[in-house]
């Protein structure tokens, strides 16, 4: 129910979500949605924190594997470029990324979970980068290259969104590993 939910908030937004939309995915009526989760802000936040577990969940598996670093980045980039490009009714992009960023404006909850993903996703590229410091690019850190690889998701998932074809994302995501990594 939760991810029929939150495929509704992914296409229209949380503001253009109605609740004749989600009991409609859902296929629960208003008063066993407020039932199950309160209210729309509820279902939402519950979506987000539910993707937010769900990536960080990822996102922490695919960096402890013992690959080599370039690698394993590559492997998580040409992952998250084929998943950005799923929806039923255009590509999507991140959940997240495409949904929070807007409603992270008047919205305290959202605006804190989305920080809190941001910087979970930091921290598991800097903690990968510090373990494998010597497969970084001459003068990349390990604090500077995590936000350069988080905001790679970032752009890939609003390049996404904005219809790129794959070529191009995954072009965009092997130019960020080339400046992360040492040759």
């Amino acid at each position: 129910m939760l991810d029929k939910a939150r495929a509704v908030f992914w296409n229209l937004g949380y503001a253009a979500t109605s609740l004749d939309d989600l009991a409609t995915a859902t296929g629960l009526n208003r008063p066993s949605l407020y039932a199950a989760f309160g209210d729309k802000h509820a279902l939402y936040m519950a979506a987000l924190d539910r993707s937010r577990t769900e990536a960080t969940t990822a996102l922490g598996a695919a960096l402890a594997t013992e690959a080599p670093l370039r690698a394993v980045l590559q492997t998580i980039f040409d992952r998250t470029v084929d998943i950005y490009r799923r929806g039923e009714e255009g590509q999507r992009g991140c959940f997240l990324v495409g949904t929070a960023v807007t409603q992270a404006v008047d919205d305290p909850q959202a605006r804190a979970l989305l920080a809190a993903f941001i910087s979970e996703t930091d921290g598991l590229f800097r903690a990968r980068f510090e373990r494998d410091a010597a497969s970084l690019a001459p003068g990349v850190t390990p604090a500077g290259a995590a936000p350069m690889a988080s905001g790679t998701f970032h752009t890939l998932a609003v390049r996404a969104r904005t219809g790129a074809s794959e070529a191009d994302l995954k072009a965009i995501a092997h130019a960020a590993v080339t400046m992360i990594c040492a040759a």
